[in-house]
């Protein structure tokens, strides 16, 4: 699969990057939204990530990006955050969502240093409450992330039967040039296919709140310290997790092939810090870190795992940030992948 996207993408001007770990983890890197667009375990040509099904074929992957839709290609990318604010330009009108093309539609610098890969690019984003532009330089680099299990004795006999994949992500953003009144975070999601379940360690329980869609009481279940977001309804749906509850983790579990798969996001959370993206409705409702979002409509049938890092302030100290996370990839037998979950999830697995 890893070579057919990258030739696909060849032929419609997309150009490509192929990261390889120490530990040969292969990692698809797309220059056009700087998206991480493949993760690969060592020997596997099988993608833990979604890809949009247009990019299957050169005619249907250059009808998309001409079009003028939403250049969805898939894979884990890096947006910004309020989103009322930069994927609403009328806001509070809210009948038109359109990312930034000179975020997600456009191509990054790529360089390779000794560690990994980075892909930078600058650009001028509007708010639409402050009505103002800031100039900001976003960057992102991948570099290897090692086994977590590696020296859990009790379980490594196991947990090395499976496929393991991971990377390390840095992500930073810095306002440049004149002074901005505006508050801006990072925002990291992961697109990954339909039917599994997002499983969201919490330190206590906590009921999370659905920004939009109907979910269905039996997909959405907050246990004690586990919240399960069950990946199999129609339509579009997505809830938000507050920074207090949060560990810093967060997983997807689902079904692939005859065997299973589990993605895990590790990244940093700080209650203290500003958590600006808001629902829609509601925009002092602030302090959300973590998301998860089902979708089986038109645009398309996946799921989104996603984080948030407190925002950087434009008139302040604080105008610049650098996050650093980790993503762990498992595929094994479903009795080696919930203890794998368990192990880095939570017991209530």
């Amino acid at each position: 699969m890893c070579e057919r996207l990258v030739e696909v993408l060849k032929r419609v001007g997309k150009s490509t990057e192929i990261y390889e770990t120490p530990g040969g983890t292969r990692v698809l890197l797309l220059a056009y939204g700087a998206r991480i667009l493949g993760l690969f375990a060592r020997g596997s040509d099988k993608n833990f990530y979604w890809t949009h099904p247009e990019l299957e074929k050169v005619e249907s992957a250059r009808g998309l990006y001409e079009s003028d839709n939403w250049h969805n290609s898939g894979g884990d990318r890096t947006w910004l955050a309020p989103e009322v604010d930069i994927f609403f330009p009328d806001y509070p009108n809210t009948r038109m969502h359109r990312p930034p093309r000179q975020l997600d539609a456009a191509d990054y610098t790529v360089t390779r240093n000794g560690e990994g890969v980075r892909m930078e690019k600058r650009m001028s984003i509007r708010f639409a409450r402050l009505k103002q532009e800031a100039q900001l330089r976003l960057a992102k680099s991948v570099a290897p992330a090692a086994n977590p299990l590696r020296y859990e004795r009790d379980l490594r006999d196991q947990s090395g039967s499976a496929e393991f994949a991971g990377y390390t992500q840095r992500t930073s953003l810095e306002f440049i040039g004149s002074e901005s009144e505006a508050k801006v975070g990072l925002w990291n999601l992961i697109q990954m296919r339909h039917g599994g379940e997002i499983l969201v360690p919490t330190y206590f329980r906590s009921s999370p709140r659905i920004l939009f869609g109907n979910v269905a009481p039996h997909d959405l279940i907050a246990g004690d310290h586990l919240i399960r977001f069950r990946i199999r309804g129609p339509g579009e749906h997505k809830i938000s997790i507050r920074a207090a509850a949060t560990t810093g983790r967060a997983g997807y579990l689902y079904a692939s092939g005859g065997q299973w798969a589990l993605v895990i996001r590790n990244f940093f959370v700080n209650p203290s810090g500003e958590y600006v993206d808001v629902p829609k409705d509601d925009t002092e409702d602030l302090g959300y870190a973590v998301q998860a979002v089902n979708v089986n409509s038109g645009l398309g049938s996946f799921c989104e795992l996603e984080y948030h890092v407190p925002a950087l302030e434009g008139n302040s100290a604080w105008s610049q940030c650098e996050d650093t996370s980790q993503v762990w990839a498992f595929r094994g037998s479903r009795e080696i992948i919930q203890a794998v979950a368990r192990r880095l999830l939570s017991s209530e697995v």
